[in-house]
């Protein structure tokens, strides 16, 4: 069997099954956010406050931040 691989999501550390996506992630550390996201009202964006679109690929200790829908276009 492999190992769960683990991720940040907003500081809180989260493991996840490799090959797992960032929308995953969501999905195990907060179902309300992961909704947000995908409803288009709040965004991803990486340690870096880059975005980050929610199919991404992860791979073991990424961070992530959930934001605005602004904030992960670069409007704010």
């Amino acid at each position: 069997m492999t190992e769960p691989i683990r991720v940040f999501v907003n500081g809180a550390g989260v493991s996840v099954a490799p090959g797992s996506t960032v929308i995953d992630a969501l999905e195990a550390a907060d179902a309300a956010a992961a909704a947000a996201v995908r409803d288009g009202t709040r965004g991803v964006v990486d340690s870096r406050g880059l975005p980050v679109a929610p199919g991404s690929p992860l791979s073991g200790g990424f961070v992530m931040r959930v934001v605005s829908a602004r904030a992960a276009a670069g409007d704010a």
